[in-house]
């Protein structure tokens, strides 16, 4: 009896002792010694703490930046990320050295929702299921979004989606970057390389040339001016390229790099540059209904494996999940189906090596759907660039095909032949780091270091018209000049045109947003990307073959949308199934084991009395 009171002591006073640590720790932690709170981020991405980049972006600013952040509360789930804000914002103004005051808003009475409906915020419905399982759950309408105001200018984030707290500061910090960029007059300098009788970003083929004639350069210049493009001409490799500029991009050429310009794209990427390459292996010519499409990688492929990523002379025909689109025929509205423009969606089914759109990435950052027209197979080179790193940002579904002869017809409405064994393609990549030269060896006069001098960023989107509607460009009459304008409404091929238009309202916004978070990864300064890393989120528990989503051509969309919802429900049966093991039942279970331990030990000591 006295070990037994003895033991019971000690481990009493081991107890009180660590209670007594852990109190004290929270304690210290809670005020400091100062009355200050403090924190320790033990996370590998430093997620809960802001980036230096974030803060040197906040100490360059010139005049001073107001952020409001109009808010919803009484649910967990919106209190939670309430919270989360405020620490965020608080972290903002605190390395700001000044420049940054914030407000957290709740609106919560009519003059205060009247202000956020104002200042551009939109009240959305906010709903959070009941915890205890049963299909009861609670609804409030509200506000969650930003107001940036610096100088004159100003930003609005309409919804900040509080189940989204990855990604949050990569979101602020570039809307913070575009302020600063737009009140301060900083401008980015963008090189278009020409002289390849490539697309331009100037060509008017987003839609009907009959609805107007905007281009992506038009747009882009006039939503975000602080981005201004020139055309690089390396006259055959005999110029180098103005080492004053951010970023280069490479539209779809129409004929052969020669090595010297490979060269001079190569020289300026040593410098620890960004290159920008929106092209492929798929050359269809503007203004040709029939669509008959030239497979030539034109050299690029040279360029492109030196630096680890892999152009394949082929196109991809995705009859997964091809792009869609509702138009008129003889027996009324039907869907018609577009394998040669790839759908490519953000689905957290698939993961790692069959990821289809890694939203992670900036350039994609929150891009649920993107359409890959007129796309070429990419693959990785590991070993070419040991010191970079190289991943695969966007895939097909793994119900895709591959064609590789010189010419392939790529109209739409036409009966497609299988040919081959369906495979998940690659479609667009990227290398970052410090890259080794595309050509070791003889520079031939040119300045050639053997490693970029810095960290230099290549990004390669596979898909020849990635920033073109191809219905329009190739449906639209050719451009006349100022003779159109007598023959206005004439020309073109009109069902290509019914297309177009669908197509433009489904799918272009997306690509311009891709574009413009493109320009921003190729123009934005190494310290501000480091923020990038805050966008990586914990992947999603994968639930084997219920997560997989099989792909079948001949579903109609209502098909389609039934079987996922059956998907849905049987993963929400096996996640709550699994809750059920997790949480109460490990417990138990550990609870079960420590019992019997305790009676096996009872009855031991008893055998050992009587003995």
């Amino acid at each position: 009896m006295e070990k037994k009171a003895r033991a019971s002591l000690e481990s009493g006073a081991v107890i009180g002792i660590a209670a007594g640590v852990l109190i004290a720790v929270n304690a210290f932690g809670a005020f400091g010694g100062f009355g200050k709170a403090t924190r320790i981020d033990t996370t590998y991405a430093k997620r809960f703490t802001l980036s230096d980049g974030s803060g040197r972006l906040l100490r360059s600013m010139k005049q001073d930046l107001r952020i409001e952040a109009y808010v919803t509360k009484g649910l967990p789930k919106l209190d939670a990320f309430v919270r989360d804000l405020r620490d965020l914002l608080q972290q903002y103004q605190d390395s700001s050295g000044g420049r940054l005051t914030y407000a957290i808003i709740e609106a919560k009475d009519d003059e205060t929702k009247r202000a956020a409906k104002d200042a551009g915020l939109k009240e959305v419905p906010f709903g959070e299921a009941s915890e205890t399982g049963d299909q009861s759950a609670a609804v409030a309408m509200g506000f969650m979004g930003m107001v940036m105001k610096y100088g004159s200018e100003k930003e609005v984030i309409e919804y900040l989606p509080p189940e989204r707290t990855d990604g949050l500061e990569f979101w602020i910090t570039n809307k913070v970057r575009q302020l600063r960029d737009t009140g301060d007059n900083v401008k980015h300098k963008v090189g278009v390389l020409s002289g390849q009788d490539e697309m331009k970003l100037t060509e008017a083929n987003l839609i009907p040339t009959n609805q107007g004639k905007p281009s992506i350069q038009a747009i882009m210049q006039q939503s975000f001016p602080f981005y201004s493009f020139s055309d690089v001409d390396t006259h055959g490799g005999n110029q180098a390229i103005d080492d004053t500029l951010d970023g280069l991009i490479i539209m779809q050429p129409a004929k052969d790099f020669e090595e010297n310009e490979l060269r001079r794209i190569d020289e300026f990427v040593m410098k620890g540059k960004s290159l920008v390459v929106i092209a492929g292996a798929v050359n269809v010519k503007a203004n040709d209904p029939t669509m008959k499409a030239e497979l030539n990688t034109h050299g690029l492929e040279k360029l492109l494996a030196g630096y680890g990523i892999e152009m394949r002379k082929d196109v991809v025909l995705d009859f997964g999940r091809s792009m869609r689109l509702q138009v008129s025929t003889q027996g009324g509205v039907g869907t018609v189906q577009f394998p040669q423009v790839l759908d490519v969606i953000d689905d957290p089914r698939f993961s790692g090596n069959e990821q289809l759109l890694d939203t992670t990435f900036p350039a994609f950052f929150r891009i649920q759907e993107l359409a890959f027209p007129f796309a070429s197979s990419v693959a990785l080179l590991a070993d070419k660039q040991p010191e970079a790193q190289l991943k695969i940002l966007a895939r097909s579904t793994p119900r895709a095909l591959v064609e590789k002869t010189d010419t392939v017809d790529l109209r739409p409405f036409q009966r497609w032949g299988r040919k081959g064994e369906f495979g998940q393609f690659g479609l667009a990549a990227s290398a970052e780091g410090t890259l080794k030269t595309a050509f070791p060896g003889d520079a031939k006069g040119m300045e050639r270091p053997e490693k970029s001098k810095d960290k230099a960023r290549v990004l390669v989107v596979a898909s020849s018209l990635f920033l073109a509607n191809p219905f329009a460009r190739a449906g639209n009459p050719p451009d006349m000049g100022q003779m159109g304008g007598m023959f206005a409404g004439m020309g073109g091929d009109d069902a290509l045109l019914q297309v177009a238009m669908p197509y433009a309202q489904k799918q272009l916004s997306a690509a311009l947003l891709a574009f413009k978070n493109t320009l921003d990864w190729a123009t934005g300064d190494t310290d501000l990307l480091a923020v990038s890393a805050k966008i990586l989120s914990e992947p999603g528990l994968v639930y084997g073959d219920i997560s997989k989503m099989t792909f079948d051509p001949n579903e109609t969309e209502q098909m389609i949308m039934a079987r996922e919802g059956e998907s849905k429900k049987a993963r929400k049966t096996t996640q709550r199934a699994v809750e059920v093991i997790l949480i109460p039942g490990i417990p138990l279970l550990m609870g079960l084991v420590g019992l019997l331990r305790w009676q096996s030990r009872k009855k031991s000591r008893a055998s050992s009395s009587l003995a």
